[in-house]
């Protein structure tokens, strides 16, 4: 009779330490594959214009999506590299210390082909008060 209880009593505690351990996982979420922060939003000289310095980190194997920006966006990339798709243009691949432009309302997509993620940082001279970004039609 001992023999049963004490094995029935390490069964449930193997279940419950199994349960234990798998729980977070089934909740645990993915984070984002692309990320964007806003670090200054400032007004310019030039009359209704803005300029948006944003970061963006792009997990491998991630991409922006067809998009574009009603604004004069300048790139620099800090980490990593980027495929930018442009309507038009053939693909350029840009590496880290690269720099690249993108005029208003291009239609671009940015991809992580890498096996690291890719940091961006953008500034945006926009028309103040209007969205920065807009999907593709």
């Amino acid at each position: 009779m001992r023999l049963v209880c004490a094995k029935m009593f390490a069964a449930v505690a193997l279940i419950t330490f199994i349960g234990a351990v798998r729980l977070p996982a089934v909740y645990a979420q993915e984070p984002p594959k692309v990320t964007s922060k806003v670090l200054l939003k400032q007004d310019m000289t030039i009359p209704d214009r803005e300029a948006v310095m944003v970061v963006v980190e792009l997990q491998p194997g991630s991409e922006e999506g067809r998009h574009t920006h009603p604004a004069e966006l300048y790139v620099f990339v800090q980490e990593g590299t980027i495929q930018l798709e442009s309507e038009g243009k053939e693909n350029v691949t840009y590496k880290a210390g690269d720099a690249y432009y993108v005029g208003p309302g291009k239609v671009h997509n940015g991809k992580n082909n890498g096996t690291v993620p890719t940091r961006l940082m953008a500034i945006l001279v926009a028309e103040k008060g209007k969205p920065l970004r807009a999907p593709a039609k």
